[in-house]
This record gives structure tokens, sequence and C-alpha cells, in this order.
């Protein structure tokens, strides 16, 4: 920056970096944004272009004569519809799903009680309470008190690609044990936290103009995306790592009569794991690199801030106490899979009974019966701050879950299978293989991962078992590939929560995310069928 363009800075109004994160929000207009000219001319494009591609690809698609049930060629005809809203904005993205959902009940898919039905998701409301707990962490300070001691942590805070690689190894080794969801929820507060430290430190030395947006920073986009997609890596290292899991597992034991036991379901998945950490790390510091490779000084800055902070306040207690009580709750029932197993009835009541949402909603509500002041009947939060949550989020991947559902109830995305396995013909466990891989990726893509999962294992699985092939493998990797939702905030819960953060637009997580999901279909393809040979042996 040269010393002209400072002297412009100290004129321009400063930007107030916690209020900027404070008020974050999945979708904001171009006026709401700080863009060149040249960005903004690329948005005004994307916007306008979608506005009109949206409606003429959803007619053209329901005027095609395809051999499809109505309500199938309706649905998909929506859908892509939807699609196309998503990813040019011509409308928030919330409001594109909105859309889509009303389109489908006027269209007459499915009456309007069944659509809405699967909104009622418990992902919903471990959003929702996940969500409210950030909010206290932030409007408290928990946050960033945690931000402050890892970036004192000289081998991790000195540079931006340490602090993005420790926070996606610690966000990876938790999924593996906890809910993807609730690993992203808990660690989201931290990860602003210190987004909100790397910006006040890149304003305090003037390396970034006055005005300037800390929501649009490159090392941001690559800091939330490593926690949603490290999480997604980790949650494959264990059965009980992520819903999908224990679906492939237990609809593959039920065709093959083949048990994955806890210790080889590791052994296959850990190179795996390890090989997509690594690529993940290599495409997220390429296609988002962070402004700078060095914080220097920030030790210093650190210590300073640190003893500001001060000691911990009431508020900050309470704090804590209800989130220890939520993660403690998210935790227990893969205790209880460790110890007693995934079939015990222990685990199966436990399970059902602290299911997450329940969980994060009950350990929200504790931070209103928390005292601060008791005398005045002052709670840990008010409602005024549960209100400014991002509402946004939650709508978003409750019509995600919405259209989820309804692939697989009409019977839409058992019909894409089997007629690209019988035009492709599938003949081979290798290229079944590949097929499932493609197939599970392009559907988490456009639902949840665990109905990805629902609903392409069991399309693999007859069409291995026609082409007189062992459908393990082919159904193992459907299975790995349904959390490999990267590219779309409904993709999966931890792409919808780090969306929610305001710092991630959706072109970039389109970006990141599909090289990406190359990277780790190329893994999966290659290396699965080696390791459940090493492992399993003749299974494979």
């Amino acid at each position: 920056m040269t010393a002209t363009e400072r002297e412009q800075g100290k004129v321009q109004a400063r930007t107030d970096v916690d209020a900027a994160f404070r008020g974050s929000a999945t979708y904001r207009s171009l006026g709401e944004q700080q863009l060149s000219p040249a960005e903004e001319k690329f948005e005004k494009g994307r916007r306008t272009v979608g506005l009109f591609l949206a409606p003429v690809v959803t007619i053209v698609f329901a005027l095609l004569p395809l051999d499809l049930p109505r309500d199938q060629h309706l649905l998909a005809a929506v859908l892509l519809g939807v699609i196309v809203l998503w990813i040019t904005e011509p409308v928030p993205i919330p409001i594109g799903g909105l859309i889509g959902v009303g389109a489908i009940v006027v269209l007459g898919v499915v009456p309007a009680d069944d659509a809405l039905t699967p909104f009622g998701s418990t992902t919903v409301f471990t959003f929702i309470g996940a969500f409210i707990l950030a909010a206290a962490m932030l409007k408290h300070g928990v946050a960033r008190r945690f931000a402050m001691f890892i970036l004192s942590l000289k081998w991790v805070g000195a540079s931006t690609a340490r602090v993005i690689i420790a926070f996606g190894f610690i966000t990876a080794v938790l999924s593996a044990f906890v809910s993807n969801t609730a690993t992203v929820a808990m660690l989201l507060p931290t990860a602003i936290g210190i987004l909100s430290v790397i910006a006040k430190l890149l304003q305090d030395k003037e390396l970034v103009t006055s005005d300037f947006d800390p929501l649009r920073l490159r090392v941001g986009v690559a800091l939330m995306l490593m926690l949603a997609y490290g999480a997604g890596v980790g949650g494959l290292l264990t059965p009980v790592g992520s819903p999908p899991n224990l679906i492939g597992r237990g609809l593959i034991e039920e065709a093959t009569g083949e048990r994955i036991g806890f210790l080889d379901w590791m052994l296959m998945a850990l190179p795996i794991c390890a090989l997509m950490f690594v690529a993940l790390t290599i495409v997220l510091l390429l296609i988002n690199k962070p402004e700078i490779k060095r914080i220097e000084g920030v030790h210093e800055y650190v210590q300073k801030e640190r003893a500001e902070i001060g000691p911990f306040s009431g508020a900050e207690r309470n704090t804590l106490i209800a989130f220890g009580i939520t993660v403690a709750l998210w935790i227990f029932p893969g205790v209880i899979a460790l110890t007693a197993g995934t079939e015990s009835e222990l685990y199966a009541t436990i399970s059902d009974r602290l299911d997450e949402g329940i969980v994060a909603v009950l350990g929200a509500s504790l931070l209103f019966l928390l005292p601060t002041d008791w005398k005045s009947r002052e709670f840990t939060l008010r409602w005024s701050d549960a209100a400014t949550i991002d509402w946004g989020t939650i709508l978003l991947f409750g019509t995600g879950i919405i259209f989820g559902s309804l692939l697989a109830s009409t019977g839409l995305a058992e019909t894409i299978g089997q007629a690209s396995a019988d035009s492709l013909g599938l003949t081979s466990t290798f290229a079944i293989t590949i097929f499932a891989v493609i197939l599970a990726i392009i559907i988490s893509e456009t639902t949840s991962n665990t109905a990805s999962a629902a609903v392409v294992v069991p399309i693999i699985i007859p069409v291995a078992v026609a082409a007189g092939v062992n459908p393990f493998v082919p159904a193992l990797a459907a299975t790995f590939a349904a959390s490999f939702g990267f590219m779309l905030p409904v993709s999966t819960p931890q792409n919808a929560i780090v969306y929610g953060s305001g710092v991630v637009p959706i072109t970039k997580m389109i970006r990141s995310g599909i090289s990406f999901d190359v990277l780790g279909a190329l893994l999966i393809v290659v290396l699965l069928p080696v390791l459940v040979d090493l492992v399993l042996g003749s299974v494979g």
C-alpha cells in the first residue's frame, strides 16, 4: 500500500471488525458489499442471468417429452431451476429454496403437508441450538478468548497457513467421533474469533484500507471451508463419524452378510482420510491464497489483547457451562458406541434420546436460565440476541432436506441411477464403483449426505448383483462418496453452517468444492478396492 493510499484510507470510515462479524449474513445485496468495478460487473451479470435462466430451465425441462412419471418429471424440472437460483443468486439463496418448495406444491408434485414434513428434521433444530450457542460465545467474548489462546501458540499463530491447517486437523479428529454438524458448530465461533483477530491485525498494520470488508478476506474463506470440509474428511474415519457411514454399513451387511468391524473400518478409511486432508490443504490454500503468509508481530499483539480481555466474567462462565454440557451430551453416544457397540440396546436408547438436535436446543436453553445478575433477573442471553441468528441458513437447509426427501419418495433418484447404469452398460467392479462414486457425489450436492447414502447405496447393490459383481466395494465406495457434497450450502449441514458465517461467497464454495470433489472421488476409486483387499481379504 502506497503512502498516498494510506492517507486516503485515513479519511475513510474505519471498519468495526467485531460488528461486521456479529452482523454477518448468508446473503448480502450488491449495495451491502465492497466490490471492485470488475467484481460488481460480474456479480450483476451472474444474478441477472440467473433471474431469467432459472424459469427457462424449469419450463423447458418440464415440457421435454421424457418417459418419466409426472411427479418425477416436475420435481426434476423444479429442482434444476432451484439449483440455477442457488448458483446465480438473483434472489437470496434461502428464498430460492422456498420458491422451489412452493412450486412443487402448486404443480401438484406432493401435497403441502407432505412437502413440509421433512422441515421438522432434527438437523434444523441442531442449527437453531448451535447458532444460539455461537451467538453467546461471540457476544460475551468466549470465542475471542479461545482464538487468542490458539494464536498464542508460537508454532500456530505466526503463520496463516498453520492456523488453517491446525483448525482443519482439530475438526477432522473431533468429527471422527462427534457429529460433523456438532463439531463445526462448536468450532465456528472460535474460527470467527481468530478471523476477527487477523482482520484487526491487518487493519492496525495498514495492510488493508480503513473501510475494508473483513467478510471478504481470502484467509477467511480458506479457514471456514477447512472447517466444513475437514469435518467431512474426519467423519469418514469411523463408522459413527457420520450418519451415511452407519446407513451404508447396515445396507451392505444386509445385502452381503459381511459385517465391517469398527477397527476394520478405521484401517480402510485412515489412508484415504490422510491423503484427502493433504489434498484439502493444498486445494484450499491454492484457490483461496491468504492475503499474507505470516502475521508479523502477532505474538505481541495477542499478548496485549489477552491482557485487555482480563479474567473470565460470569457471562463467559455460564456460556462455557452451557457449551460444555452440550458438547458432552453430543459426545456421549459415541463413547457408548465405542464401549458397548453400535448394535447394543444401550447405544440405541442413548442415541435416540440424546438426539443431537434436542441436545442443541436444550443446551441453548440453558443460556436463558443461567443468571448473570439474579437481582435484576438478567440471564446470559436475551431473546433479542437469539433473534439475530442466521435464520436464512436454517431455511436454506430445511428446503434442502425437503428436496432430498422428495428425490427418494418420488423414486426420481432410483430412476436416474437405474437409467444411468443401463445406458452405460456397467459390467465390472471398477466401472460400477466409478458410477457409484459419481452418482453419490452428484446427489449429495443437492441433498443431505445422509439422504445421498440412503438413496444411492440401495441403487448400487442391485446394479452390481445384476452384473454378477460382489456389491461390497461399490456400495462401500458409494457410502464414502455420499459425504462428498462440497459445492453448495445445502450439500451438508457443515457447509450450511460455515456459509451462515457470511464469510464464504457461493462462487468460492463452488470453485473450491468441485476441485475437492474430483480429488476425493479419485482417491476413493483408486485406494478403496486396494484397502478392502488388504484389510478384509477375499471380501473385496
